[in-house]
């Protein structure tokens, strides 16, 4: 099994770098894959290296432009670069079995978003998780919420994004995953 990892090109806290670790290190001694955006910078960063130093499997995929930029990891035993920002999430989505974000910021939540909407499209079964280190992501659930109370989000796409805090608590909410069904479905004629 291999897990997207989504998260920042920046440190944040030491309590968000030391939770990165450990998640890394954790699933990599689990035996799980990390798939992540390729670079050595940042919470990625803490995540490649702590998966590594665990003998882990990582797989980074990241775009030309940001290896031009000299971001990409140096480690890496396989590093694949994409073309652009949408193929490098599209090889992300084939390459793994679950989608995890850690905290970061705007392109962790695009991506984060992006991936749990193409489950709710029916484009995959695959679970979404957020890891919440010292409730980060609490602001972003109330949000989330609020849609659904609002009636813009299916209850049950909300109940479906699992939210653990720890690689234990994310491999049991993958191992019990259900997906909901499609949110469209086609009118028979």
């Amino acid at each position: 099994m291999r897990i997207a990892v989504f998260t920042g090109s920046q440190s944040g806290p030491e309590s968000h770098r030391t939770a990165a670790a450990a998640l890394a290190g954790d699933l990599a001694r689990a035996g799980v894959g990390i798939v992540y955006g390729g670079g050595h910078v940042g919470l990625m960063g803490v995540v490649a290296d702590a998966a590594l130093a665990a003998g882990g499997e990582v797989v980074g995929v990241i775009p030309q432009h940001l290896v031009d930029d000299e971001l990409a990891h140096p480690r890496l035993p396989r590093l694949e670069i994409v073309s652009s920002m949408h193929e490098r999430k599209a090889r992300m989505a084939e390459l793994s079995d679950a989608f995890v974000a850690l905290p970061g910021a705007a392109g962790t939540l695009e991506e984060l978003f992006e991936a749990w909407t193409w489950g709710m499209l029916g484009l995959h079964a695959k679970p979404t998780v957020l890891v919440d280190v010292d409730g980060f992501w609490q602001p972003l659930l109330a949000q989330l919420r609020r849609m659904a109370d609002d009636g813009y989000l299916d209850r049950r796409r909300l109940d479906a994004l699992g939210v653990v805090t720890d690689a234990a608590g994310l491999l049991a909410f993958v191992e019990g995953y259900e997906h909901p069904p499609r949110k469209w479905t086609p009118t028979p004629a």
